[in-house]
């Protein structure tokens, strides 16, 4: 049932997706995730992730690093948009002389 953004909706989407699995906390305080989970979501050795205890309720959830995220956010935006990276850099010195003639009454400063 795909979430319609009523709350009973998404109570009934997180129990049709509810898994249970019983973890033993090992040496040093490791828990061990199922292997098809690790699968399933990518997880490897060293990532990273946020412990959260709700009163004895523990939600365990993955830390995204934001810069990679945004880097490549930025990157299909700019794709989107259409100018190549020389595209941009001849605009950019464009509007340096531009900038440069209009503050100084200058031209010979700047070449391109």
């Amino acid at each position: 049932m795909p979430y319609d953004g009523s709350r009973n909706s998404a109570v009934t989407e997180i129990q049709e997706n509810k898994r249970e699995v019983t973890l033993q906390v090992r040496q040093r305080g490791t828990l061990i995730l199922p292997a098809d989970l690790r699968a399933k979501y990518d997880i490897r050795e060293g990532d990273t992730f946020r412990l959260v205890d709700l009163d004895g309720i523990f939600v365990l959830a993955p830390m995204v690093p934001p810069v990679p995220d945004l880097a490549r956010d930025i990157e299909q935006a700019r794709r989107k948009a259409g100018p190549s990276m020389d595209e941009m850099f001849k605009g950019l010195r464009k509007q340096r002389k531009r900038y440069y003639r209009e503050k100084y009454k200058r031209t010979s400063a700047l070449k391109t």
